[in-house]
């Protein structure tokens, strides 16, 4: 661990060998995408980081650890009924050499040979502590999601930016920021946000890099989706326990949002395809945000491992 390593860098063109990256992935039957998302990441163009690969698998059976093992990564496990999505960032967090710590989903996968680089400046030149990039759908995404996407991950960079929101499907934090704040291994989901809440509370700074962008293939059922959401609410009870959801706004999102959604399909000529994907994926969401908003009893085993377990 170097802690000083931003003051060593006197300029963009200066030699990197002594500054280590690593990135740690979490996976859990990611063989689809991940032998794609490590070749893009053995050829980034890193103008000298050193870089690393942690994997923290939670009990891959479709092949995720021999393709880890081909590509040489770290290995870590971590147990299902130990399992949240907070410690097993911790577990690879912890494993980890490196100056910079880079977060990226197994079924996301680097846009160009720049990502890692670009993801990385902010926290290299002294700019920010924790930065995330931009996420965009793959030619399997609901069109939905793609506007979801749109919303929260813009063309425009914003370096730092206002506010704690962050994305560890394609995020980086200096090492010194994980050893201070950790990742609450209590959550249900959003340990970035909860994470960068407390830094920026501290004075730290968020960045959003648009340029170091991610294909994020989310290959989901509808009840996956709806958990997905509903998990996330849960978690941003504590994170923001003012943000309240009642049946009435569930109503009113849904039919806005389809509206919304319906009008960009027709735009864009993927109106046939996409109509009735369209109406289950906001239902599915903002259902999902309802119960998790009013989920408020103590997690009986079951429960843990319905919403902690990404399934």
């Amino acid at each position: 661990m170097k802690p000083d390593f931003a003051r060593r860098l006197k300029s963009e063109s200066e030699n990197l060998s002594n500054v280590g990256v690593s990135v740690v992935i979490r996976t859990l039957n990611e063989a689809r995408h991940l032998a794609s998302l490590l070749q893009a990441i053995a050829e980034q163009d890193t103008e000298g980081l050193e870089v690393e690969v942690v994997l923290v698998d939670s009990g891959s059976t479709d092949g995720t650890l021999a393709i880890a093992e081909r590509f040489g990564c770290h290995i870590q496990h971590i147990g299902r009924e130990e399992f949240s999505f907070g410690r097993s960032l911790n577990i690879g967090c912890a494993a980890a050499r490196g100056d910079i710590l880079v977060f990226t989903s197994g079924h996301c996968v680097p846009a160009d040979t720049r990502w890692l680089r670009h993801l990385c400046q902010p926290i290299l030149e002294g700019k920010a502590q924790y930065s995330y990039g931009r996420q965009v759908g793959g030619p399997t995404s609901f069109f939905s999601e793609t506007r979801i996407f749109g919303k929260y991950f813009p063309e425009r960079s914003a370096v730092p930016q206002e506010g704690f929101y962050c994305n560890n499907a394609n995020a980086a934090l200096a090492h010194g920021s994980w050893v201070k704040y950790r990742f609450d291994e209590g959550l249900t989901g959003l340990e970035d946000m909860a994470l960068a809440k407390r830094l920026v509370a501290d004075g730290g700074r968020v960045a959003y890099v648009a340029e170091a962008c991610v294909l994020h293939h989310h290959d989901e059922t509808w009840p996956q989706v709806r958990r997905r959401f509903e998990r996330e609410a849960i978690a941003l009870q504590q994170i923001m326990p003012q943000v309240h959801v009642n049946l009435l706004d569930v109503l009113r999102y849904v039919v806005s949002s389809v509206w919304l959604d319906w009008r960009a399909a027709a735009k864009s000529g993927d109106m046939r395809s996409s109509a009735w994907h369209i109406v289950r994926y906001r239902w599915n969401q903002y259902i999902g945000v309802f119960m998790g908003n009013h989920e408020h009893r103590r997690l009986s085993h079951a429960q843990k491992d319905r919403y902690f377990f990404p399934d």
